[in-house]
């Protein structure tokens, strides 16, 4: 028998690769997880002062708290998916080169404003690392972390999708709801 030169390479099971899939991955489970517990607190408590005639006085600080992480942990995401309002008239009706480069702008322009709310969203948070949340009498400034952190996982989302995004090979999502199988009707 004669053996073969020919290599296949192995076909990845998704289009992200390695650390990139490793960080969407990790990101994901952070937003879920948060959106587990922020269900679990409000179901227990309106359980708690509905039916057992109390309330858990916590829970409605730490759902709000994280619903804000929820929100700005699930932007980068969003981001990634083109989930994100865009009027997109003026590229459409551009030419590849100049839509190319309107893209590259729109890149540049979202970093800067990603780059400043990180810096700006810090400063925040240590000016008001001293004050005390009402209920859990935790430092305010954790709290308002989640504006700094979750617009540095923005802008590492959108470096690791800036090459695609500029040469228009991501698709916009037009809706959020699924095809329809029409054969399975």
């Amino acid at each position: 028998m004669a053996s073969s030169n020919i290599v296949t390479p192995a076909v990845p099971s998704s289009p992200l690769h390695g650390p990139e899939l490793a960080f969407v991955r990790a990101n994901e489970a952070v937003v879920v997880t948060m959106g587990a517990v922020m269900v679990g607190l409000v179901v227990a408590n309106v359980f708690c002062r509905y039916v057992l005639n109390f309330s858990v006085i916590w829970a409605e600080e730490v759902s709000q708290y994280l619903m804000v992480w929820i929100t700005f942990l699930g932007a980068g995401l969003a981001l990634r998916q083109g989930r994100h309002v865009a009027v997109e008239m003026l590229q459409d009706r551009l030419a590849a080169q100049p839509r190319r480069q309107l893209r590259r702008g729109v890149l540049l322009a979202l970093f800067a404003f990603l780059v400043t709310t990180v810096v700006l969203g810090f400063r925040f948070a240590w000016f008001a690392r001293d004050m005390a949340t009402p209920v859990l009498n935790i430092p305010l400034g954790i709290p308002y972390l989640a504006v700094p952190i979750g617009a540095l996982l923005a802008a590492i989302h959108l470096l690791l999708i800036a090459r695609d995004y500029s040469a228009g090979r991501l698709e916009t999502p037009h809706s959020i709801e699924p095809p329809i199988d029409e054969d399975a009707i």
